[in-house]
């Protein structure tokens, strides 16, 4: 037990010491040398996340993670290298399509965040449905957590109205938004292909983007406001860093990247359970999951989830305010239209039933 408990603390560190890494690296990189030099970093992450995925997929050895722990450091000091003389032009023909294929992936992004965020409330709220069944206590907890939901989501949404709402495209959006959601809600009730656990979820989804949307820029800087050249001294460079983190990091890109990953992690948990029958069985088909193409999927995604993070986190850091502030809107519309798609097609076979309220 001694020998094990030790491993499995080491290798969770190592886990979480990659994770640390790649949050500082990447604003680092672009914040004291430029976006080419991010963007090689970026390529050259994912090019070692995707070879450690592999590794991971063929041979599965725990101790991957903690070898993987100093390519980090090895591929910034290249990086910074690169760009310390003149850069060669291959290496910034490669930054330049790299950074076109992030930009690219934008509305793929997207469509995956929209879409877990609807199959994870859909989940809840077949789960919270099965719990109203086992008895009232069940019921009443469930009622006052869908009114805190609303809530919270109502409270969100005025608090972040006037930033929001800045321009009057963006108050039109919002109201627009905000209208096809209760519409959408009463709607769903009235066909009974819905539950309030399912609306009160996509409320919170609903309020989330719209906070996003009117995050207060001003509180915090410019990152490369606040970074000194490095010191012999190690002190004023640890001073340097701290300042760094503490400050300059780019909150709402670390919500945003938070979100996503949680999200998608979610849904990959959900994927195998869907299928040609209904979400009624909990045993699966024939010997259970592994035998259908989402069970594949959600292991692909579990086994290059780093590649996923440094894909996702290098392309919300090249977004500016206005793009990302537009990729929000477009995130809500499409999880809307989804939603809506959803509630006029699903049969009212077994499938449905746990949605009747």
């Amino acid at each position: 037990m001694g020998p094990w408990f030790v491993w499995t603390a080491v290798a969770n560190t190592a886990r979480l010491s990659t994770v640390l890494q790649i949050l500082i690296y990447l604003p680092l990189t672009l914040a004291t040398l430029s976006t080419p030099a991010f963007l090689l970093l970026s390529l050259l992450l994912c090019t070692h996340s995707l070879i450690h995925g592999t590794l991971l997929l063929v041979w599965g050895a725990e101790a991957l993670s903690v070898m993987q722990v100093p390519m980090h450091p090895f591929l910034l000091l290249v990086c910074f290298n690169a760009f310390s003389t003149s850069v060669h032009p291959y290496l910034l023909t490669a930054t330049s399509l790299w950074g076109n294929f992030l930009t690219l992936s934008g509305p793929l992004f997207i469509i995956m965040e929209g879409m877990s965020s609807l199959l994870v409330a859909q989940k809840v709220g077949q789960k919270g449905k099965r719990l109203v069944g086992d008895g009232e206590g069940y019921q009443f907890a469930l009622l006052i957590s869908t009114a805190v939901a609303y809530v919270i989501s109502a409270w969100i949404i005025v608090v972040a109205y006037p930033a929001a709402a800045s321009s009057p495209l963006s108050s039109t959006l919002l109201g627009v938004a905000l209208t096809a959601f209760v519409f959408l809600t009463f709607i769903g009730f009235a066909l009974r292909r819905t539950n309030i656990i399912e609306s009160s979820g996509l409320a919170l989804f609903l309020a989330y983007n719209v906070w996003l949307c009117g995050f207060d820029q001003t509180s915090f800087s410019d990152p490369s406001s606040s970074y000194a050249p490095l010191l012999p001294n190690i002190v004023p460079h640890l001073q340097t860093l701290v300042n760094f983190v503490t400050n300059t990091l780019p909150k709402p890109v670390l919500v945003a990247l938070l979100y996503r990953l949680t999200i998608l992690h979610l849904a990959s948990h959900i994927l195998p359970t869907i299928g040609a029958d209904s979400w009624e069985s909990e045993d699966g088909v024939d010997d259970g999951w592994d035998g259908r193409p989402t069970s594949a999927l959600t292991r692909i995604l579990f086994t290059y989830r780093q590649l996923i993070l440094v894909m996702v986190y290098s392309h919300l850091l090249l977004l500016d305010h206005s793009s990302q502030i537009w990729w929000r809107w477009m995130n809500i519309f499409f999880t809307l239209v989804i939603w809506a798609v959803e509630l006029l097609v699903s049969g009212d076979g077994e499938d449905a039933k746990w949605k009747i309220d």
